[in-house]
């Protein structure tokens, strides 16, 4: 059945009237219309309600990329019709989603890379799940062939890790074995991983950029604990990295940090290209170390539209455009290109957090020196305001900045945080810290707090 969304208590009902300039009309929001209208008139209906949605660009919530430059809009437009699955119908589009596999698979530091193995999807979570199912399979496979049971797989992560994670444990009857929180540790560490592994480990997650605070997880360690693990009981668990941001940033900012196909361990990475791959959404990679780590028995051959070909994945039918446009960037920036761009990301964010520090008020969990990602809260003395009333108060002037609480064993923990993305430079950092340094006397005039968790501005991770 369709799913259903809660009916919003505000939402209009009933009929859209048209403005007369254009003709006498009214127009049901919830059925389809009798009879068709102009497409002018169409476009400027759809137009006009969109204008309530928030500028995108001013949405330091979303890790999303808001800006394209506009030739490779042009590009998307010219793939917007090309379905990515016929491979036979439109071989050179698949040749190109092929050729960032490749690129992907030398950057991330792959073995073999000329046995390049991995698919794009429709994002980081897609292909997080695709990364999970092929850890279960192997595991599931070895143990059958012990002769041992296999019927109770589990997976072992930070209680950091994005929703995508929970899904593949609802969906495909996998434990969720989550590491919380603990003082000022926000993510998983080696020593908690570790202790929750045992023979029914089907591997571990390590986040590559957490989408709470924008730290990187501490990959070569959990590697190296789990080599000693391997060394003490015989028990050999792989590592998946989930750098749906990080994969992105780490190879052009961070190239000495050991967090890729180096570390033996790592069996596969998945990654956003409609985050830090600088492309509009949706588009996600997967690449697994070499074709041993991705079972031969989940690829499907599917003789489609009169060619057989293999695929794996969890949609099928899709647009085009974006690997398309992931082909643009690779070509157009290079190597060089990623890394000014990302570079200037991140100074862009740790001087935003450090002048962030200098209102007063604030105090930082991190300062947006890896993934260019910074979360902050309210010194200890600030009882009349909230980071919730903060959040608010930056919405009056068109800023989307998340307050959220931490999750368990330190739900205690309230912060805001600043995601910056290309097309966000020092020119809008000087507009945020104005609006910033605008609303703060009113919020520091408050007698009480007015927002909390319950009744600020949902955000969701």
């Amino acid at each position: 059945m369709p799913l259903k969304r809660p009916q919003s208590q505000s939402a209009p009902t009933g009929h859209l009237s048209v403005l007369p300039i254009f003709e006498a009309m009214k127009i049901p929001r919830h059925e389809l219309p009798a009879s068709g209208i102009s497409a002018d008139v169409a476009y400027q209906i759809v137009h006009d309600e969109l204008m309530l949605d928030g500028n995108a660009r001013m949405n330091l919530a979303t890790f999303v990329t808001t800006w394209m430059e506009p030739q490779a809009e042009r590009l998307m437009a010219e793939c917007f019709d090309k379905n990515m699955i016929d491979k036979d119908e439109y071989p050179q589009t698949a040749e190109l989603e092929m050729r960032c596999v490749n690129m992907l698979s030398r950057l991330w530091h792959a073995p073999d890379a000329s046995q390049a193995t991995g698919c794009s999807t429709t994002g980081s979570s897609e292909a997080a799940m695709l990364g999970g199912l092929a850890m279960k399979r192997r595991w599931h496979k070895k143990r059958e062939a012990e002769g041992k049971p296999s019927d109770k797989p589990n997976l072992v992560m930070g209680i950091n890790v994005q929703v995508c994670w929970e899904k593949l444990a609802n969906y495909w009857d996998v434990e969720m074995r989550l590491v919380p929180m603990e003082g000022n540790r926000f993510n998983l560490s080696a020593e908690e991983a570790v202790k929750l592994c045992d023979e029914n480990t089907i591997g571990v997650i390590a986040i590559l950029g957490s989408t709470f605070d924008g730290s990187y997880e501490p990959v070569a360690e959990i590697c190296a604990a789990l080599d000693d693990l391997q060394e003490r009981t015989g028990l050999d668990i792989p590592v998946h990295v989930d750098g749906a941001s990080g994969a992105f940033i780490a190879p052009f900012v961070d190239p000495d940090l050991e967090w890729d196909f180096r570390l033996p361990r790592v069996c596969s990475i998945n990654t956003s290209g409609h985050k830090y791959g600088l492309v509009y959404p949706g588009v996600g990679w997967i690449v697994w170390r070499n074709p041993d780590a991705l079972p031969e028995d989940l690829i499907f051959w599917v003789n489609y539209l009169g060619d057989n070909m293999p695929t794996f994945a969890l949609n099928f039918s899709r647009p085009g455009s974006q690997v398309v446009a992931q082909y643009y960037n690779f070509i157009r920036l290079g190597f060089d290109g990623y890394r000014r761009v990302q570079g200037y990301a991140r100074e862009v964010a740790t001087s935003l957090s450090a002048r962030i520090t200098e209102l007063g008020p604030f105090q930082l969990l991190t300062k947006g020196d890896e993934l260019p990602v910074f979360a902050f809260t309210l010194k200890d003395d600030v009882e009349n305001f909230t980071v919730f009333d903060v959040s608010n108060a930056m919405r009056e002037r068109g800023w989307q900045v998340p307050a959220y609480t931490f999750p368990k064993n330190r739900e205690d923990l309230a912060a805001l945080r600043v995601v910056v993305r290309q097309g966000f430079g020092h020119d809008m950092a000087d507009l945020l810290i104005a609006d910033l340094q605008r609303q703060l006397p009113r919020l520091q005039a408050q007698p009480a707090p007015v927002h909390d968790a319950s009744t600020a501005t949902a955000f969701r991770h």
